[in-house]
């Protein structure tokens, strides 16, 4: 029992690890600030009196109010998308948002929330995506096998293989496609913290077979 229990730390350990260096020096590596205390993850998560809101692990930073965005639409597209609302944030796209639409200051997490550095600012406002999305892939709507009949262009998420695993279950939340179906905050392997390599278009390829 003790032993299995060590080794399930130790594997627990590696991993965390794993996840802090692909953190380290990356665009998510705020601990040279001040305000973040020489700390790297506790701009987003803490180990104590975290929240879970949109299901992220011990969460730590100020949401934005924003009740509303613009967002991506088409005559072409067949899916509704919709952010759910702040009273409702079970869009984890939302946790993103709280830095990169550019209403909540970076440094307002635990408890804190006066901070002035925005992402406009830092970094010459890198990554600040705004709150009108209209002009940006379409998140928070459900992609299923149905939406794939009304689209042809789209390859099935229940049977298409990515990741060890489907569309459905390792790139979706909830049957949602979300900023994180494409991103991986924790690993910037292939830059722009994509969750795979996108040479020759093969991210976009996972789902779009046009």
């Amino acid at each position: 029992m003790t032993r299995n229990l060590s080794i399930s730390l130790i594997f627990i350990l590696a991993v965390s690890l794993n996840g802090f260096s692909q953190i380290t020096g990356s665009g998510h590596d705020f601990s040279g600030n001040a305000w973040a205390n020489n700390e790297i993850c506790i701009v987003c998560h803490t180990p104590h009196n975290g929240t879970s809101t949109g299901n992220a692990p011990l969460w730590n930073r100020e949401l934005s109010s924003v009740a509303s965005y613009t967002l991506y639409s088409s005559v072409t597209m067949d899916a509704g998308s919709a952010i759910a609302p702040v009273a409702n944030s079970a869009s984890n796209s939302r946790l993103c948002l709280s830095c990169h639409d550019g209403t909540v200051a970076l440094e307002n997490f635990g408890g804190v929330s006066n901070g002035t550095t925005t992402i406009g600012i830092y970094g010459s406002g890198v990554g600040n995506i705004g709150t009108d999305l209209s002009n940006d892939h379409p998140i928070s709507f459900t992609y299923d096998a149905a939406l794939c009949i009304a689209d042809p262009g789209l390859n099935d998420p229940t049977t298409t293989p990515v990741l060890n695993g489907t569309i459905t279950t390792q790139m979706l939340f909830g049957g949602q496609l979300e900023c994180a179906t494409c991103h991986d905050v924790h690993d910037n392997s292939y830059g722009y913290f994509l969750r795979i390599d996108n040479t020759n278009s093969a991210l976009c390829l996972t789902c779009h077979n046009k």
